[in-house]
């Protein structure tokens, strides 16, 4: 009436809970299997832009040697402008508008976004020079770095990012604004007001955020 029992359960029991065990095995396995993939095409995509972007060595405001793409750029949302310090016209408004930026943006600067100054005119642009734009236009903070260094590395960065002139005062003045984490890049225009650029960022910042 109840099926043979093999060690106190039912034959046909035994059977059910063999698939069960099966199924879940199979189950498991493909979950390790779209992970590991997933985190495969994540290393892969990381090293592509590590290699396009590059690596090169510049130096911040505070002197230290950072990565370019390690550092300034990986899982990061980035803002990206390009300075030089002895610039008299668009450099420092457009770092005024900046800091006007960070302050609508009502998050924390180093957290969910971070800010970099690229210098197009590295020789003259030394750390100690680039510190003292920073303090004098309110930026000098965690979070904001103004970055230069050697020339040869600084000129090839600005040239992957496509923003590069030889003439240091026809430099570019757009925004290059990233989610790094998502590959999503945009150029941002000078004319754009500091309302506007707030909330292309923020769209950038909240679009890989965790569902609530």
């Amino acid at each position: 009436m109840y099926g043979l029992r093999i060690r106190g359960l039912p034959v046909y029991t035994k059977r059910f809970l063999a698939t069960v065990s099966i199924a879940l095995a199979l189950m498991l396995s493909s979950a390790l299997y779209a992970s590991n993939t997933s985190d495969a095409d994540r290393i892969a995509a990381e090293e592509k832009a590590r290699n396009y972007f590059s690596n090169l060595e510049v130096i911040d405001q505070d002197g230290q040697t950072l990565r370019f793409y390690d550092d300034l750029l990986k899982d990061k949302v980035v803002v990206i402008n390009f300075i030089f310090t002895n610039c008299q016209g668009a450099c420092p408004l457009m770092t005024q508008n900046l800091t006007m930026v960070r302050d609508m943006l009502g998050v924390t600067l180093g957290q969910e976004i971070h800010f970099v100054s690229i210098s197009i005119d590295p020789i003259r642009d030394t750390p100690a020079a680039m510190k003292e734009f920073a303090e004098t236009h309110y930026a000098d903070q965690a979070g904001w770095r103004f970055v230069t260094g050697n020339q040869d590395n600084l000129e090839y960065i600005v040239k992957k990012l496509g923003q590069y002139n030889e003439e240091v005062d026809a430099h570019s003045t757009l925004l290059l604004a990233a989610n790094v984490r998502t590959a999503h890049w945009t150029k941002i225009p000078p004319n754009v007001p500091p309302n506007g650029v707030v909330q292309r960022l923020r769209t950038l910042i909240e679009e890989d955020a965790p569902a609530p």
